[in-house]
């Protein structure tokens, strides 16, 4: 089939042709948006899940439906080494400019709180010229979001920021990526700030985006943290779901699956988002014509997982170091010896921290520098005291397949 009109798209955080099984996270923000326009209490959102279940085309989706409302937008992406005031700056510089009034002391009031919040990331001993400038030609106001205190500070940024929303009559919305990769005394801003502008009713919010784990790192900042957020776990598809997001696209393009080869797709993807896209991509390529069959799947199947090998699994493997693919290694083995034994495992293979000691024969205290830089770098988490699980869906199994 032509490849020019393969309409599946296997790419990081890029929006599939059909954003299947989305409906009602999509639907739950709408009104979301609805409820804080007509100055309604809300939460603010956090999406958690594993890697490749589409947390972050979701969150794209779910911030084009703000722009749609004529929301004011920003989105960042955390970083481990770095911190909240620079990116949060750009992206709030940016929601204000979206937000679409005319020029004025209070926008330029607020720009220059933005920029006095963004400045103060600069060493203190930093002379004028050398601060770092989010590109705001505004001068920085002096006394306001610049203590020096994130906590404070932000605060108060996101307190003027909603003013200057509410009274344009529109509303302010932060995206986060990769959520659990802020600093611990940053998470703890953001949950002040949210508690803050959730009681004086601003129409301001954030939705963040993070692996499982998110939850437990905003609860251990605030004990409050879980009445601040509307939590949504975001998962595999379900059958008719990973359907429809081949299904549609290739009805598009005047193609087809023949049901065994949607079958044999399902079987091969467990569902996952990320999964669906490449099988489709490569099974399209592979398929002389139209219907796409089950032979065009178990013919495609290798390409597909080879390609997956590289992009998906081995990229990540890639980033840990000879200790750290050790323990990795460890936790798949452990997984496999719980399933031979007859304990259900899921596809996170979450293990006990003892049985990854065991398979290496070491004390787990010897492990502890190799597992807290896996958790850092994302490569696993930490679901439950005592266990261990991969961030990515059937990373086990390909470990397992390596030499």
């Amino acid at each position: 089939m032509d490849p020019i009109r393969n309409p599946y798209a296997p790419g990081a955080g890029q929006r599939p042709p059909e954003l299947a099984g989305r409906d009602e996270q999509l639907h739950a923000f709408d009104v979301v948006l609805e409820r804080i326009a007509r100055g309604r209490p809300e939460r603010s959102v956090v999406l958690t899940g594993l890697r490749g279940v589409g947390k972050t085309v979701l969150l794209n989706a779910l911030r084009s439906a703000a722009v749609r409302a004529h929301w004011g937008t920003g989105k960042l992406e955390a970083r481990p080494e770095q911190r909240l005031r620079r990116p949060l700056s750009a992206a709030l510089h940016v929601a204000v400019r979206e937000l679409g009034h005319p020029a004025g002391d209070e926008v330029d009031h607020v720009l220059g709180v933005i920029k006095a919040f963004a400045q103060r990331d600069t060493e203190p001993g930093a002379k004028l010229r050398e601060r770092w400038n989010p590109g705001i030609d505004a001068p920085a106001v002096v006394g306001r979001a610049d203590s020096g205190d994130i906590e404070i500070d932000l605060v108060e940024l996101l307190t003027d920021v909603g003013g200057l929303a509410a009274d344009v009559g529109r509303g302010v919305a932060v995206f986060i990526d990769e959520m659990q990769d802020l600093a611990p005394e940053d998470v703890s801003a953001i949950c002040a700030a949210c508690h803050e502008i959730s009681q004086s009713g601003l129409p301001v919010i954030v939705v963040g985006a993070g692996l499982p784990h998110l939850p437990a790192v905003l609860s251990a900042s605030k004990s409050y943290s879980e009445r601040l957020f509307r939590y949504q776990r975001i998962d595999r598809l379900d059958r008719a779901a990973a359907d429809l997001a081949l299904v549609a696209p290739a009805g598009d393009e005047d193609a087809a699956f023949e049901p065994e080869a949607l079958e044999a797709l399902y079987a091969a993807t467990a569902g996952y988002p990320y999964f669906v896209q490449a099988y489709g991509k490569v099974a399209w390529d592979v398929a002389p014509r139209s219907p796409i069959t089950a032979q065009d799947v178990a013919v495609s199947a290798p390409e597909a997982e080879a390609e997956l090998a590289v992009g998906f699994f081995g990229s990540r493997f890639e980033r840990a170091t000879p200790a750290e693919r050790e323990y990795l290694r460890a936790m798949a083995d452990a997984a496999s010896s719980l399933a031979e034994a007859g304990e259900e495992v899921d596809e996170t293979e979450s293990v006990p921290t003892s049985a990854v000691a065991q398979v290496l024969d070491r004390k787990p205290q010897s492990l502890s520098p190799a597992r807290d830089a896996l958790l850092k770098k994302g490569l696993i988490y930490s679901g439950e005291r005592g266990r261990i699980a991969f961030t990515v869906p059937h990373f086990g199994r390909y470990l397992r397949t390596q030499s």
